[in-house]
């Protein structure tokens, strides 16, 4: 009727697989990199297209939470070189800002009071920058 099944169930939950298991931890901190790493790009178009002291220090910051979280590998950072408009600014501090709200989500979660209180400063100085802007677009 039915031939047997000759070969083992990928979908096996057996602790005997041979492919190595990261830990929630482990996870989590991958996940935090990658969202802080996505806000340092962010970051650093928006110090193109508008240079800041605040600015600069919150990259330092945030390369430096990425370095830590990946081991010490610093992360990549290249020179943007987009032409500045009001527009392109409103949308970089968007981006910006919802970065920061998902990058403070996973360092509440593991527990990262450092990443944590990085995120919502950010958080707040994106929100601080597209306020005026947008009451006036109203």
């Amino acid at each position: 009727m039915y031939e047997p099944i000759r070969t083992k169930s990928v979908h096996s939950t057996t602790a005997d697989t041979d492919f190595p298991h990261r830990s929630r931890e482990e996870e989590l901190d991958i996940q935090l990199a990658g969202h802080l790493a996505a806000l340092l790009a962010v970051t650093d178009e928006l110090r193109a297209l508008t240079p800041c002291a605040d600015l600069d220090a919150a990259s330092e910051r945030l390369a430096a939470q990425v370095t830590r979280l990946r081991g010490g590998r610093p992360p990549a950072r290249a020179a943007a070189t987009t032409a500045a408009s009001a527009a392109r600014s409103v949308a970089l501090h968007r981006r910006a800002h919802a970065l920061a709200g998902r990058a403070l989500v996973v360092a509440a979660s593991r527990a990262d009071t450092a990443a944590a209180i990085l995120a919502a400063e950010r958080m707040d100085a994106h929100a601080a920058a597209l306020e005026p802007r947008e009451l006036a677009s109203r």
